[in-house]
């Protein structure tokens, strides 16, 4: 498994960094979904945050199983949901697995509203809780204020995908926000004194539910913050080299595999 660096305190690993329908599309002939790039080949958003021995799945989505085996990631101490969406949490089902190694239910950090529709989205798994080889769900409900989950203290974003709520984390020097296309005033607090910013950026053509690039970079720089990645990509983005070439320092598109130490 990976793990962080003795002189760091943190590890971060993009898992995915791709849009709902990840990159390549199916049946999609542009040059980015054609692209031999390892950089423009995108599976759905996940990231995993590692401190000490304390380790973190923010969402689970449809290419998790795919994820953990190219990360050898086959050990959690507890899974953070962002919202409801497919994308974020299709591949729960894939924790299965973790359960069978460590012997015991993996908690699960949501909302209300989140834990309410997985209960819906995985009714085999709550109605059927004596049935052997199902996951092993335990969850909790996700705290208003900062949190610890082991080593780690993590501090929850209230944020807004459209007219959908979503929970966005800062750990530490970083923070993590995916699906946003609205930040709250009151939350830029929050996002102060940042090393890394990690925000999402589907394309450069205006979304009613997503940050464009532009608008990504606008809020870093707000936030006077060294280092943004770009995350939950699009195809529509364009070729990842292209796109960076055109960056500014410190101002990048975030790839699957993209491995942070703090």
């Amino acid at each position: 498994m990976n793990a962080p660096h003795s002189k760091f305190e943190w590890f971060f690993e993009v898992l995915g960094s791709g849009t709902s329908q990840g990159v390549p599309v199916v049946g999609c002939a542009c040059a980015v979904c054609a692209s031999t790039n390892p950089k423009d080949r995108r599976l759905r958003s996940s990231f995993f945050v590692q401190k000490g021995q304390t380790r973190v799945l923010v969402d689970a989505g449809p290419d998790l199983r795919q994820q953990l085996l190219r990360s050898a990631i086959h050990d959690l101490d507890a899974v953070l949901i962002t919202h409801e969406h497919q994308d974020h949490t299709a591949g729960l089902d894939e924790l299965r697995a973790i359960n069978f190694i460590q012997g015991h239910a993996i908690p699960i950090y949501c909302t209300e509203q989140v834990e309410n529709r997985l209960r819906e989205q995985y009714s085999y798994i709550f109605k059927n809780s004596d049935y052997p080889g199902i996951p092993q769900i335990h969850f909790v409900c996700l705290p208003e204020e900062k949190f610890q989950i082991g080593e780690m203290e993590i501090e929850p974003l209230k944020l807004w995908h459209a007219n959908l709520p979503v929970t966005a984390f800062r750990f530490g020097p970083l923070a993590y926000l995916t699906d946003v296309n609205a930040i709250p005033e009151n939350a830029f607090p929050q996002l102060q004194n940042l090393e890394v910013l990690i925000l999402n950026a589907l394309r450069q053509k205006a979304h009613h539910s997503h940050f464009t690039l532009e608008e990504a970079i606008a809020i870093a720089d707000k936030l006077q913050v060294p280092q943004l990645y770009a995350t939950h990509i699009s195809h529509q983005m364009g070729l990842h080299e292209s796109i960076e070439k055109n960056l500014a320092p410190g101002r990048n598109l975030a790839f699957d595999g993209l491995k942070i130490q703090l």
